[in-house]
């Protein structure tokens, strides 16, 4: 706990120190998903996204971000018409915390009625949690405790039950505006390419729904096949294809977003401070 504290202290203070390289501020948005329901199509079937972002200036060309982002995501084959006759569906909330280095086209200062707009690109490494939902008879349940493609059963041991907390690449490409001596405006469009092939609980093949009904329970074997067959037609899926493995799931936030630049705990006004040599120094970075 004394590390800990201390390597607190070290961070705040050095924040501090470096008060006018700090920004602040939220974002609001969209977020959606590519996989299994929705193998292509961009901005499909988006929901509201928000969060929280700091940025750290390390120079008039890179940044440092650190976000805090909550969401969602949903997918359908029956609305995606990419797989419509095998009918699987679903919904799950998303939270990621994410750190990107962006790199600036354009010099860009918070506050500099000169260098006030860039586009800019962005990459680093996220965090997220999930939890795939479905619908079955009115009920919503959660589906990875129902091992829908034979995790957690003797027939199928090497399928284990997948994690719900993942790591994901971020990248994407956004525009910054400066207003006034303190804010900065924008938007940005970023993709996470995932490690779970399970965002959508759909990966493998289809495990037996006897077996499923067995050690799972009937809401697994039912949610796991949800195939529009004909009236009176019996089928069995067994080992069949349900989804494509080869492939991990994606996710997207879109949206806009508005930060304001610390004061700097120094006597005078903004413009005063612009005008010392330290500020000189770190525009010349």
């Amino acid at each position: 706990m004394k590390k800990i504290s201390a390597l607190v202290i070290i961070l705040l203070s050095f924040f501090t120190i470096n008060a006018q390289r700090n920004e602040i501020g939220i974002m609001a948005g969209a977020s959606y998903y590519l996989g299994d329901m929705n193998p292509s199509k961009q901005f499909f079937l988006p929901k509201p996204a928000g969060g929280i972002i700091y940025r750290y200036i390390i120079n008039q060309r890179f940044a440092l971000k650190f976000d805090g982002i909550i969401g969602s995501v949903k997918g359908s084959d029956s609305k995606s018409k990419f797989n419509e006759k095998r009918n699987l569906s679903f919904k799950s909330p998303l939270t990621e915390i994410s750190s990107q280095l962006e790199l600036n086209f354009l010099p860009f200062v918070t506050g500099d009625n000169k260098q006030y707009f860039t586009p800019y690109i962005f990459a680093g490494l996220s965090v997220f949690s999930f939890n795939p939902k479905a619908e079955y008879n009115g009920t919503t349940y959660d589906l990875q405790p129902l091992g829908t493609e034979g995790q957690g059963t003797s027939m199928y041991p090497d399928r284990k039950p997948y994690s719900l907390t993942k790591v994901a690449i971020p990248f994407g490409i956004g525009l910054k505006y400066s207003i006034g001596k303190a804010f900065c405006f924008g938007a940005e469009w970023g993709l996470r390419k995932s490690t779970t092939d399970y965002l959508d609980d759909v990966s493998t093949t289809y495990a037996d729904p006897l077996v499923l009904a067995a050690e799972n329970g009937a809401n697994a074997a039912a949610l796991a096949d949800q195939t529009i067959i004909a009236p009176g037609e019996s089928v069995n899926h067994t080992d069949l294809q349900r989804g494509n493995s080869s492939t991990k799931d994606w996710y997207s936030f879109a949206g806009l977003f508005i930060t304001v630049k610390f004061k700097t705990g120094g006597k005078g006004s903004c413009p005063a401070y612009n005008n010392h040599s330290k500020y000189r120094e770190f525009k010349k970075d």
